[in-house]
């Protein structure tokens, strides 16, 4: 039993590994004779699994990124500009860059009032369509409120008890009701708007508008909160850790000697 105790790490310290740290524990577990050959190859799948499973899960969305933006832009781009046309092979990434260019470029034309006119002329005319003038507000107003605003968007993690007492939900924080909704729910507190994210989708989910007393704030990040969402809870953020960190930081430093204060006697 002592030797398993020994052996065994707990969540918070394996948490708080680095791919390198988990590398040499794995690997210093070769040196013990008691291992046999499977376990010796158990481990050093698992710590190959550990070094190439992220950096090959990451590669690929990069490249199935680039390879989505270059089907959709390398149609309308001309053939004169393309490497291929010059290349024996295909370059990547060369509707990407087109992208980022048109984007730019888009930019700085309707920064100046020559463009800002087009762009009202277009919008007027978006906004005759029936339906497509829907789209295209909410649409607008989604990017405009995201990008204007993205350092503020999402700044603290919570508990939620939902759907009934008992049962608690992650939700991330977005900011303060405001207007009609401040004006009619739960007048005299303060009203929260918060995002219910699914699991292990969290770009899905609820927007929901309880009073700020019903949520306890955590003090993970947004980033650890997400990560919590997508494992379906298996990957928890290492608070004990911070905790004690944070006490023994906190704990004040031992001083000299103070002076004792003389009792008064009654005399």
């Amino acid at each position: 039993m002592a030797k398993d105790k020994k052996k065994s790490v707990s969540s918070d310290e394996a948490f708080d590994e680095s791919p390198a740290e988990t590398l040499t524990r794995l690997t210093s577990l070769d040196s013990k004779p008691a291992l046999h050959l499977g376990s010796r190859l158990r481990n050093y799948f698992l710590t190959g699994l550990i070094i190439v499973g992220p950096v090959g899960i990451t590669l690929y969305a990069i490249w199935w990124f680039i390879n989505l933006i270059d089907a959709w832009v390398k149609p309308w781009v001309p053939q004169v500009y393309l490497p291929e046309t010059y290349l024996p092979f295909t370059v990547p990434g060369v509707g990407l860059i087109f992208s980022i260019a048109m984007l730019i470029v888009v930019g700085a034309l309707t920064a100046n009032l020559f463009g800002r006119t087009i762009v009202s002329y277009g919008e007027i005319i978006v906004g005759r369509m029936p339906v497509v003038r829907g789209v295209y507000r909410a649409l607008k107003q989604i990017f405009e409120t995201v990008l204007s605003q993205s350092n503020n968007t999402f700044q603290q993690v919570g508990l939620l008890e939902y759907p009934r007492r008992g049962l608690y939900a992650i939700v991330f924080v977005s900011t303060p009701a405001r207007g009609e909704i401040d004006d009619k729910v739960l007048k005299g507190e303060p009203v929260l708007s918060v995002f219910l994210p699914t699991t292990p989708n969290p770009t899905s989910g609820y927007l929901l508008f309880v009073a700020e007393k019903d949520v306890t704030f955590l003090d993970m990040t947004v980033e650890e909160g997400a990560k919590l969402v997508i494992s379906a809870g298996l990957v928890v953020p290492p608070y004990q850790a911070k905790l004690k960190r944070l006490a023994r930081e906190a704990k004040p430093k031992p001083r000299g000697k103070t002076p004792r204060t003389r009792q008064k006697t009654s005399a």
